[in-house]
């Protein structure tokens, strides 16, 4: 134990020298008051823990209710506990107090946890620390099992300590008085010791990445070193690097700060530099605002779309350290992905060797082992059913994505194929299953499967071969709109493969952005912005408020905005009511076909036993739907042949929704406006209710309709306005264009006849035969219920087997 006089201000371990754990009921003694205390003290980067019960104890475990004296002390004590159990650690989530910014707990987990990279697990093993009023930190959260083995850190993790070397050496007094004092091993590896060696121009392995020079406008030849909104870059470790030399010569440095991923595939859409004094982690910090932040554009290149330039803190000016080329290696892109803050995605920086990059082959995220398990799996399933398609694309020899279908998804393709979703919802950053879905609508209004696939990576090319496996498929079946993410590789596949269907952006994704790209506007404009984009009614109106508002907030330079309007057509609800979605609704998504039984973790082993489980399961949801609608009757409310007509012939989901269209219609009135010939046109308005009116233009020549609500293009089903007209022209009887086929109770027949002469007699057969199969299948189900069923299900085989001419 070390004796030593401290001065009145009091021991501050996170400032000075040395640093002291305690555990949380440890006492303080009144007997240590003079001018001389005892500590135990410890040299910074090392850590001596005292246990309660037995005060010599170096070797703690982790446990609730443990204190220290800073959340530093109490990183280095769970590093030093990971480094003996066998893992590491990382600095996790941190929250903030709402008064004044400061950290008032934080997470150290795992390094494993996550799973942003393909080392990680999801290892749920942490501690969390708390801030006392009295200024230490307790441990109030932990959980120490983890979800994969451990290893020896002695042998595999050599110990790293934080402790930078004095400028100045210590004279040989000073030394031999320093006591000699046992190191704690600290598994932590330092966040930006590399950026540090490059600011001092220490060489790395990988070569040197020189900074181009960047132009404004005009300025032909000119060198900009200022940064400013619009600026673009090839590749986001050219604009660090560019920032990093403005930084150098304004006076401060920058870290690695906040970034943005996308839902749909994981790539980093945006991210954010920052003055190395932002937030308030460290004593050092200040919450200094200053950053500039760039954005991913469809092209590949990266702009900056904000910008703060003003410091709270003063500027250090450091001539002649500005340099023109920086060393990047491997190295610190991995320590700046290791940082809680998220770094640099190894996808999105471009390995270099002596300044040349090296061009990279199709990269295939689809481990080997899935091809054998799967290929298995599909001639399993061929010799079962003689519908199933499967196909694997290749590239230069080497198997990359796969599409599969069987032949009851490629019939329900022919009835429900007209409005389907093409779920990527799977697809993570460094995913293990990269899968993706073809989900359509069937006559109850439930995911019907239609096709899946495994996407060897997220490039145009392989969107294009799957869209294209797709038409051979489903024998030419293009659909009239497709629900996909807003992924420029998709977008462009679509178009190509898809010309006339109609790409609508997945509603989640767009709710996503806006939070990203307005989260720093006032609460007025997210008001007046939900306005414009919710409630206008015609496009002109539409257009005019969307000027005035990005007029009035002067956002004609907001990049994002921008692009969003000249694509309104794909995600503003005005723009597709007009589009047949068969009603998946505008403001939500469809429900996942495999719920929770499939996602980006599931274990390779499992994934065709709970991918069949799914399957299983909508299978039987769908049968009793079907019982349901043929042996269940509506309630009717009315007394209109239309009820009657439409409880005969809609399966109950939709039937009950075309009854509370009828049941709506009265409470509304109809106005004659126009007429001319046989056109006459009706303003159609709620009773009471001035402002919500549609107008409905009536054919009397071929007993036609249509509405400005425009329901019917959108879901198939006749809105309340259209009801209402029908009401008062005595229109008793729903027109056979109204009611769509595959709404119907019996959608599942009659559609074989309807495309017999649009596919080969190889497609057709199959089709046929699944048909007739299933038809079996719920002819068996029903015939086993009791010993008559049994026997009348036997005599009407018979029966029919006499008919056909069976040869027995």
């Amino acid at each position: 134990m070390l004796s030593l006089p401290l001065p009145d201000m009091g021991f501050q371990p996170s400032s000075g020298l040395f640093t002291n754990i305690r555990s949380s009921d440890a006492k303080p003694n009144s007997e240590d008051c003079g001018t001389a205390i005892i500590v135990k003290a410890y040299p910074l980067g090392m850590v001596q823990v005292n246990n309660r019960v037995d005060e010599g104890n170096s070797r703690l475990e982790p446990c609730m209710g443990l204190d220290f004296d800073s959340a530093d002390a109490a990183r280095e004590f769970y590093g030093a506990y990971a480094t003996r159990v066998g893992f590491r650690i990382r600095t996790g989530q941190l929250y903030r107090s709402r008064t004044d910014g400061s950290v008032s707990s934080r997470r150290f987990v795992c390094s494993k946890e996550g799973f942003q990279l393909n080392s990680r697990t999801g290892c749920p093993a942490f501690i969390r620390v708390q801030r006392r009023d009295s200024g230490t930190w307790m441990i109030d959260q932990i959980h120490k099992d983890h979800n994969h083995e451990l290893g020896l850190a002695d042998e595999s993790h050599p110990p790293i300590l934080q402790k930078r070397t004095p400028k100045a050496m210590k004279s040989s007094a000073e030394v031999s008085q320093t006591p000699k004092l046992k190191l704690t091993e600290v598994s932590q590896r330092p966040k930006f010791k590399l950026i540090e060696d490059v600011d001092n121009g220490h060489p790395c392995p990988s070569g040197v990445i020189n900074v181009k020079r960047f132009k404004r406008g005009g300025d032909e030849g000119q060198f900009e070193a200022e940064p400013y909104a619009g600026l673009v870059f090839n590749s986001v470790d050219e604009a660090y690097q560019f920032y990093q030399i403005y930084a150098d010569g304004a006076g401060f440095r920058i870290r690695i700060g906040q970034l943005f991923r996308s839902k749909n595939d994981g790539s980093i859409t945006s991210r954010r530099f920052v003055c190395s004094k932002e937030g308030f982690q460290h004593p050092s910090r200040v919450g200094c605002g200053a950053f500039m932040r760039i954005k991913r554009q469809e092209s590949g290149t990266w702009i900056v779309d904000r910008l703060q330039k003003d410091h709270n803190h003063n500027l250090d000016l450091q001539t002649g350290t500005h340099q023109k080329s920086y060393n990047v290696s491997k190295k610190f892109m991995d320590n700046v992905n290791g940082d809680e803050n998220g770094g640099l995605d190894s996808l999105d920086v471009a390995k270099v060797t002596y300044g040349s990059p090296i061009r990279r082959a199709r990269e295939n995220n689809i481990a080997s082992d899935w091809y054998q398990l799967l290929l298995d799996y599909f001639q399993t399933r061929q010799a079962e059913d003689t519908g199933f398609f499967y196909s694997v694309e290749t590239d230069n020899g080497s198997c990359m994505s796969l599409f599969w279908a069987d032949g009851r998804s490629r019939f329900s393709c022919s009835q429900f194929g007209d409005a389907i979703v093409f779920d990527t919802s799977f697809r993570k950053s460094n995913y293990l299953v990269p899968f993706a879905s073809f989900v359509g609508v069937n006559h109850h209004k439930q995911p019907v499967l239609l096709a899946c696939a495994l996407i060897a990576n997220i490039s145009e090319e392989s969107f294009t071969w799957l869209f294209q496996t797709w038409l051979r498929a489903m024998s030419g079946c293009r659909p009239k709109c497709i629900i996909a993410d807003q992924d420029v590789a998709i977008q462009q596949a679509i178009m190509k493969v898809f010309p006339r269907t109609h790409h609508r952006f997945s509603m989640w994704q767009i709710r996503a952005m806006e939070q990203e790209n307005l989260r720093s506007m006032t609460e007025e404009f997210k008001c007046e912005y939900e306005k414009c984009i919710y409630q206008s009614q015609t496009s002109v109106e539409f257009n005019t408020t969307w000027s005035a508002l990005i007029n009035r907030y002067a956002l004609k330079e907001n990049a994002w905005l921008r692009e969003m309007s000249e694509k309104r057509e794909s995600w503003v609800p005005l723009f597709l009511r007009g589009k047949f979605c068969a009603g998946i609704p505008i403001n939500e998504s469809l429900e996942p076909f495999f719920g929770t039984l499939l996602n980006a973790q599931t274990p390779i082993e499992e994934f065709i036993s709970r991918f069949e489980r799914g399957l299983a399961r909508r299978h039987d949801e769908e049968r009793k739907e079907d019982f349901n609608s043929y042996n269940l009757q509506a309630f009717l409310h009315t007394k209109e042949p239309v009820e009657e007509q439409c409880r005969r012939l809609y399966t109950l989901t939709v039937f009950k929704i075309f009854q509370n269209e009828l049941l709506q219609c009265y409470n509304y009135l109809g106005i004659k406006t126009y007429e001319e010939g046989t056109i006459s046109r009706y303003s159609v308005r709620r009773c009471g209710n001035e402002i919500e009116k549609h107008a409905v233009t009536f054919s009397a020549s071929n007993i036609t309709a249509c509405c400005s609500c425009q329901m019917f293009e959108f879901e198939g089903i006749l809105c309340r306005h259209i009801l209402r007209v029908f009401n008062l022209l005595d229109i008793r009887e729903i027109p056979p264009c109204y009611i769509l086929h595959r709404w119907t109770k019996n959608a599942e027949y009659g559609t074989v006849r309807d495309i017999e002469s649009g596919v080969s007699p190889q497609e057709l057969k199959s089709l046929i035969m699944w048909s007739l199969r299933e038809t079996a299948c719920k002819f068996i189900e029903a015939g086993t219920t009791s010993l008559e069923k049994y026997k009348m299900a036997y005599e009407i085989m018979r029966e029919g087997g006499i008919k056909l001419h069976w040869q027995r």
